[in-house]
């Protein structure tokens, strides 16, 4: 059974050092408590600004020093929305009473839905929550790497999460076809080395084009088999990274920043030298940081590796990725898009590298 939690905040004109501070002003004299008492029915005053509710709620009052009133509610989402909103309307307008113009701002927000059988929101790379149109579970299975999930969305079709975090949805060809250049590239006849791209979607698009397709599929370790290929001399015309990149760390030496540079130097040692590198930019995900599916198609490589990252607000972290540019084995250029991935909910950065 989910519970509702829902918000009525006040901002007030000037600070508050105590509750009877805000009420100094209020000809009736009545305590914030005792407004509040009066409206919720049938619950008791617990201790401060508590209150608890016998029956279907539980509701939190607090009264802050620096001028802010924050009443938090909680019910079960079975319960009358109406008599919560009528609750809700009616402490509003006591409190607006009651506080007698010393309100700047009034803000409530939608209830948050907690506990729920469907998981509604995931933070973005920059910390802000976000809530998605979640209805129901299309797939929920343990794999031996990772737990997989596919959960279906009204504006975005079935969105592949892994390990709980979002990977891709149906709507975001965006995704695919800027880690493939945006359009601007031309794959005919040409070798491709996919890092990643475990949903499939960059392969797909791949097979679209005239590139090489004498393919094969691997299911290894991505270290070896570029230690491998550089050993050789192989090259490749592109090489795609849908893999991992910057992690959420700001320490250049963390082990995450060392397994980053290792695979863009293998990378660039294997690609040739008209070639390009794209990738985006995320963070390195712990429990995926060396043991990656592999998918080798004439040169493709898939990985499935969960979408955890760093949008166009963790400057900081873009930075430090800039950086490695310059530490690897060749000098190389960059260039960088800023791409509006629909299921994100925030702009991604994505990466085109090249040797000098």
């Amino acid at each position: 059974m989910a519970v509702l939690h829902h918000s009525l905040d006040f901002i007030l004109s000037s600070p508050a050092t105590d509750e009877n501070l805000l009420v100094r002003s209020c000809p009736s004299k009545h305590s914030i408590t005792q407004c509040c008492q009066s409206v919720l029915k049938k619950v008791h005053l617990s201790r401060g600004y508590e209150f608890i509710g016998i029956h279907f709620m539980f509701a939190l009052l607090r009264v802050h020093s620096h001028g802010v009133v924050t009443i938090d509610l909680q019910c079960y989402q079975e319960d009358s929305i109406a008599e919560v909103d009528n609750l809700l309307n009616a402490l509003e307008k006591k409190l607006k009473t009651l506080l007698n113009g010393n309100i700047k701002r009034i803000k409530r927000l939608p209830a948050l839905i907690r506990g729920a059988e469907v998981d509604r929101y995931w933070p973005t790379s920059d910390g802000r929550l976000m809530e998605y149109d979640i209805d129901k579970v299309v797939y929920d299975e343990d794999s031996a790497y990772q737990k997989i999930q596919i959960l279906h969305s009204k504006q975005y079709g079935n969105i592949l999460v892994l390990n709980g975090d979002i990977n891709l949805a149906e709507s975001d060809l965006a995704y695919t076809k800027a880690i493939m250049g945006s359009g601007k590239e031309n794959y005919a006849g040409k070798e491709v080395l996919i890092l990643g791209g475990g949903d499939g979607g960059i392969l797909a698009e791949v097979g679209q084009t005239k590139a090489k397709d004498d393919h094969h599929i691997l299911v290894e370790d991505c270290v070896p088999v570029l230690k491998k290929y550089a050993q050789e001399g192989r090259t490749f015309d592109y090489v795609i990274n849908d893999l991992t990149a910057v992690p959420i760390s700001t320490e250049p030496e963390d082990s995450m920043w060392e397994f980053l540079r290792l695979i863009l130097d293998l990378s660039i040692k294997v690609l040739h030298p008209s070639g390009k590198y794209f990738t985006q930019v995320s963070e390195v995900q712990n429990t995926h940081k060396k043991r990656l599916d592999f998918y080798f198609q004439q040169n493709v490589l898939l990985s499935s590796t969960g979408r955890q990252g760093n949008g166009v607000n963790m400057t900081d972290a873009l930075t430090l990725y800039e950086e490695q540019l310059g530490k690897l084995s060749c000098p190389v250029g960059f260039s960088k898009e800023v791409v509006c991935v629909p299921s994100y909910l925030e702009l991604w950065v994505f990466y085109t590298i090249w040797k000098k």
